[in-house]
């Protein structure tokens, strides 16, 4: 789906293209953010601020559509309360965020991380990759069947509109959703006309930890989320990220390091457990993103709501239905999984990666482990990524 002729530009660019990109994440973002306040009551100013720094950060330094997107498996557990012995609070999520950070630079100081990715053969990282794409897809595809007609209409302006660059497809499916809400909801747009300017400034969230949310959170959010962020936010974001631009690639230690750094930040902040997810950029990808510009716009999107209209984010999140944010996520999935297959493999290889993916479109964590575990019963003729 990637048109190759428009990665040349090793800058950043703010056209047509990089601000449809910039709404390719909308699938994962929104749902994750509203699960956060509407759950766990979590300030949106620390979180939108998070997100939106970050991405402006990650955005400038890397020069391609590096995504920033929240740790799912920590915000299922968050969100959903199914740690079981504990009960998870604002300040666990907090505490996880400050955990993760010091655990990802703490890997990458002592030279963990470069050693566990040289270990991860291509069938591994590309299953748990494909897995991904193909859980987005059915995630999406549950989304748009909650209203079909509209992610009906939604996706054949995608497809019509793929290679337009005056007019994005997803300019016409976000519209297409607000006059869905309109139609459907007409009671919101009266909410809308409540939303007030109000300018807020970062609070530091770090005294509010106690030890008890420290280790709640390290226990049940952080080190469960290590393996995913592993084999999807690292191994996985840079082989997406190579594959997809090999004049501007990246490397495991520059990944780690930055997942470190913005975890550190958003916990300072009120913000959330983030991570840099293949999804991510192939949602950016899907929809035209082709540099950082994508990202900047987002981010700085982010921090106008995070400085004037924190207070009224969740009404505003509330405009773009679901099914729009399926048909997003469904898209996203086709772009993610539809790069793993560019090489011809042995048996084993092929194993490998379909067990891999298998597994991972129920839990990328135990698939990638499964998958470096028949790695090595498996040897397969493919290099290590």
């Amino acid at each position: 789906m990637l048109d190759h002729s428009n990665t040349a530009p090793t800058g950043n660019r703010y056209d047509r293209l990089e601000w449809a990109g910039a709404f390719g994440d909308l699938g994962t973002l929104i749902p994750f953010v509203i699960a956060y306040l509407s759950v766990l009551r979590l300030d949106p100013f620390g979180v939108l601020f998070g997100f939106g720094v970050s991405m402006i950060v990650c955005g400038w330094y890397y020069k391609t559509p590096f995504p920033v997107q929240p740790m799912k498996a920590a915000g299922a557990v968050a969100t959903t309360q199914v740690a079981q012995s504990a009960v998870i609070t604002q300040g666990a999520v907090y505490g996880a965020g400050l955990a993760t950070g010091l655990i990802w630079l703490l890997l990458d100081a002592t030279g963990a991380a470069q050693r566990l990715t040289r270990w991860i053969s291509r069938p591994v990282a590309q299953g748990v990759v494909l897995g991904l794409g193909m859980a987005f897809m059915l995630q999406g595809a549950r989304l748009m069947a909650e209203q079909w007609l509209v992610a009906g209409v939604g996706l054949v302006f995608v497809v019509l509109l793929a290679r337009n660059r005056r007019f994005p497809g997803i300019f016409a499916l976000l519209l297409l959703g607000i006059g869905w809400t309109a139609f459907q909801q007409p009671e919101l747009l009266q909410k809308l006309q409540q939303v007030r300017l109000e300018l807020r400034w970062p609070v530091w969230a770090w005294p509010t930890i106690s030890w008890n949310d420290l280790v709640i959170g390290t226990l049940f959010l952080a080190l469960p989320q290590v393996p995913l962020t592993l084999g999807n936010a690292i191994i996985g974001v840079r082989e997406e990220n190579n594959r997809l631009f090999p004049e501007r690639p990246v490397s495991d230690r520059q990944v780690a390091v930055s997942t470190g750094v913005m975890n550190l930040f958003s916990s300072a902040v009120g913000g959330v457990p983030m991570c840099h997810g293949a999804g991510g950029m192939a949602g950016h990808v899907a929809f035209g993103a082709r540099t950082g510009g994508s990202l900047v716009i987002l981010g700085g999107l982010l921090l106008v709501l995070a400085l004037c209209f924190s207070s009224s984010v969740v009404v505003l999140f509330d405009v773009i239905p679901k099914a729009v944010l399926g048909t997003i996520l469904f898209m996203t999935g086709v772009q993610l999984a539809s790069g793993q297959f560019d090489q011809a493999r042995d048996g084993h290889a092929s194993t490998i990666l379909l067990v891999t993916a298998g597994l991972s479109m129920w839990n990328a964590g135990i698939g990638f482990g499964v998958g470096l575990l028949l790695q090595f019963l498996l040897p397969a003729k493919s290099s290590s990524v």
